[in-house]
């Protein structure tokens, strides 16, 4: 990984833990976050071992947005990255975090404090959200001139529905907890001294999992949620098999007539 800590990656009993590490910024994205979040997602997919993924904040909250006033004075710097124009540099920011959403095992948002505008966008591509009754949710692009580009206007309506997508996103207003997991946003609401111990043991109950059926389920899901009906069962049929292999043959009993 790029040693600007900006990012830490921990690895333990099958579980990675990626921590945002701006803790004076509220965890606010800078260039090198954006780097070194791209960096730790990758060694993520090299590591076989790993089972499941939480994405967390140091300090006091997850994730407080970009950092507007250090993006206006100097821009966003990624380092030797060549990005010819604005579509492809958005496109880039974008697929960072749609890296998370294409890992192949559950990644787990535990979320504290601001989850504000790229922060929450952040946790939209992860696939379960627990936060603690101290966190408070916007995604306020609009009230600045810009539209949520790294996921928050496909991803939001895809899991609050899109009324309520457009009411959070139209206005910017900032909700609490306890209307995050009202509307769906979250799954877990807990104290803010139990949420770390709740989430290492889902994580945990995660990674006793076979590796094989997680990522199969994932994928059934992942593909199906917008697909019809019946080529979902199709593609779960299919998944099933191949995990299954040969088993398939001696769980089920065939009854042949004469």
């Amino acid at each position: 990984m790029r040693k600007n800590q900006r990012v830490f990656l921990q690895v333990e009993n099958n579980v990675a833990v990626v921590t945002l590490n701006r803790p004076d910024k509220a965890n606010a994205f800078d260039g090198p976050m954006w780097l070194a979040l791209e960096d730790a997602v990758k060694e993520i997919e090299l590591k076989q071992s790993i089972k499941a993924v939480i994405l967390t904040g140091a300090g006091k909250s997850f994730c407080g947005g970009l950092d507007i006033k250090q993006a206006m004075a100097e821009g966003i710097n990624l380092g030797d990255k060549t990005l010819r124009g604005g579509y492809e540099a958005l496109h880039y920011l974008s697929g960072v975090f749609s890296r998370y959403a294409k890992l192949p095992v559950p990644v787990i948002a535990s979320i504290k404090g601001g989850c504000i505008g790229l922060g929450l966008e952040l946790a939209l591509a992860c696939d379960i959200r627990v936060a603690s009754d101290s966190a408070v949710f916007s995604i306020p692009e609009v009230s600045f001139g810009l539209v949520p580009d790294c996921g928050g206007t496909q991803r939001l309506p895809r899991l609050v529905g899109p009324a309520m997508a457009k009411e959070l996103i139209f206005t910017g207003r900032r909700i609490d907890s306890t209307e995050a997991l009202r509307i769906g946003l979250v799954n877990h609401v807990y104290p803010v001294e139990e949420l770390d111990r709740e989430v290492d043991q889902m994580a945990a109950e995660i990674a006793a999992q076979s590796f094989d059926a997680l990522q199969a389920s994932k994928r059934c899901i992942d593909t199906g949620i917008d697909a019809p009906l019946e080529t979902g069962l199709h593609f779960e049929t299919s998944s099933s098999e191949s995990v299954l292999g040969e088993k398939v043959k001696t769980m089920i009993k065939h009854n042949r007539q004469p």
